[in-house]
């Protein structure tokens, strides 16, 4: 079985912020994560990266928040799209 894009998203604002995301099912789960998602979702001022979800191999699940980086526990893909939305607002609620 090949990865199979499940959503693939891209917005930029007329201010040139940018939010993307992409979300990948995936045969077997990226190391250490149990899941069978592949996923990268970000938000972008001024060409740098602010508010950031994603699983490499060797870190699993985790988001970024400006330069740090924290655990996040994944839940489903829903929860995860709700979940980045919502530290956009944070972000933007902040700056």
């Amino acid at each position: 079985m090949k990865a199979e894009l499940i959503t693939q998203f891209k917005d930029i604002a007329t201010n040139g912020d940018i939010i993307e995301m992409v979300v990948w099912h995936v045969p077997t789960p990226v190391p250490p994560t149990t899941h069978h998602y592949k996923y990268r979702l970000v938000y972008i001022v001024d060409k740098k990266r602010v508010i950031g979800f994603d699983n490499e191999r060797g870190k699993g699940d985790h988001k970024h928040w400006g330069d740090v980086e924290h655990p996040y526990v994944f839940n489903d893909i829903d929860t995860l799209i709700e979940d980045f939305l919502l530290e956009v607002d944070k972000w933007k609620s902040v700056h």
